[in-house]
């Protein structure tokens, strides 16, 4: 038990490791508030292409989301970040992150807004029509705002899992809070680093993970 304590919840090292913790926190934080609200947009516009009546945008767009979806996140990241260059394209670690989240992020995204627009009776946009209100209006004034109470929980609990996946950025050397730990348990030889990240994690997601359940208790009554 006392050697679980020393190698696990180490306070001396913890309290050693909070400095590069907290930069690594910061630039986890940083990186969710790029890569969450880009992804909500693009999944919106996903959406909106996903249920055009015209299938030349339409058919493009199922395809290329199939694609994103199914292609793991770190396969994804690592094409952006080490395949790029040999085509002469150079980015950052951070921007081939946001690049990559945007791809992956936007698909799922794009398809719980879908299934949300998808829930929406034609009657909603028929009356929406017969008021003089055009297409684009009735799908922002009326469809939109219903879709997406619709799918809320599923938005947030889509969310919860980019904020998880932001980890995937140590893969790049991108001093996010799981690189950090990372890099304070080789440097200590002791796991009490991760431990601290985990801990991170649980404070920044647990308010997020009791909001997806109130909500979808909620919308289930």
């Amino acid at each position: 038990m006392e050697q679980i304590l020393f190698q696990f919840f180490n306070l001396d090292i913890m309290i050693q490791a909070w400095p590069i913790m907290l930069r690594g926190f910061g630039m986890t934080l940083l990186l969710c508030i790029v890569v969450i609200p880009s992804g909500l947009l693009g999944g919106l516009v996903v959406a909106l292409a996903s249920t055009s009546e015209k299938r030349w945008i339409r058919w493009p767009v199922a395809v290329l989301v199939d694609i994103f979806r199914a292609i793991p996140p770190l396969a994804l990241l690592i094409m952006i970040s080490a395949g790029l260059p040999f085509a002469g394209i150079r980015l950052s670690p951070f921007t081939a992150v946001c690049l990559s989240f945007l791809l992956n992020n936007s698909a799922y995204y794009g398809e719980i807004y879908r299934a949300g627009i998808e829930s929406i009776g034609t009657g909603q946009d028929e009356a929406a029509r017969s008021t003089g209100l055009t297409g684009f209006q009735s799908m922002v004034y009326v469809i939109l705002p219903q879709a997406v109470r619709n799918v809320l929980p599923d938005l947030v609990s889509n969310t919860i899992e980019v904020v998880k996946l932001t980890s995937l950025a140590s893969v790049v050397a991108f001093a996010e809070l799981l690189y950090s730990a990372d890099m304070a348990r080789s440097v200590t030889y002791n796991a009490s680093p991760i431990v601290m990240a985990a801990c991170f994690y649980l404070v920044l997601l647990w308010p997020a993970v009791r909001l997806a359940s109130r909500l979808e208790r909620k919308l289930s009554t």
